[in-house]
């Protein structure tokens, strides 16, 4: 869709530390996710140019006791056929997307009502479970991949988090992520050192 951008850019992938080490060692591959709440839809997810978030993420998975020991790999990964939304272009196709899945729903009652985005907690100001934006990537990847055109990543600037300061139009945790659907696009890992003072992350 968009290659209006370099090519290549690094990511960064948080993960429990057996997992990134058969990763290094070439023992496995990394699982993409497909949760019906992917904020931008099934893929392996990665931190674009960012270890430091990537850190923050596999730490709040050994808080919540999924992970047991805190670990990151970088990529570099080869955007392809990009869904960009950063871009004017990849915004308005996700719109046609969008109209092409509220028809669905209309015309066909069983299916009941379009998904909504929803709160993760009473707290989450940020709406973190994206079922509608999901379900929206989703048509469209469906339309691509019938057309023999599927995307190989998806790319989304996400701003999240609390005000960085009062007033201020950035938020502590804005982020660009991006979601990689073909394997082939990874085009090598490497270890990324662990951050020296962990008491920063939150």
């Amino acid at each position: 869709m968009s290659r209006l951008h370099t090519s290549f850019i690094l990511g960064y992938h948080g993960c429990d530390e057996t997992t990134g080490e058969d990763v290094l060692a070439g023992r496995s591959t990394l699982n993409a996710s497909d949760e019906q709440y992917d904020w931008l839809g099934p893929g392996v997810y990665f931190w674009e140019a960012d270890p430091r978030r990537a850190w923050e993420w596999a730490e709040s998975k050994v808080s919540k006791g999924r992970y047991r020991t805190p670990f990151v790999i970088g990529a570099v990964i080869d955007l392809g056929t990009c869904l960009d939304l950063l871009s004017r272009r990849s915004l308005e196709t996700l719109v046609d997307a969008y109209e092409s899945l509220k028809a669905t729903h209309e015309a066909d009652p069983t299916l009941g009502p379009l998904p909504k985005n929803m709160k993760a907690h009473p707290q989450d100001e940020d709406r973190l479970l994206r079922y509608l934006d999901c379900a929206v990537i989703r048509r469209l990847h469906a339309a691509m991949d019938d057309a023999g055109e599927p995307f190989d990543t998806v790319r989304g600037l996400f701003t999240e988090g609390r005000e960085l300061f009062p007033g201020s139009g950035f938020h502590q945790k804005t982020h660009v992520q991006i979601a990689v659907r073909s394997a082939n696009n990874v085009k090598g890992y490497f270890r990324v050192s662990p951050l020296r003072d962990a008491s920063t992350l939150g």
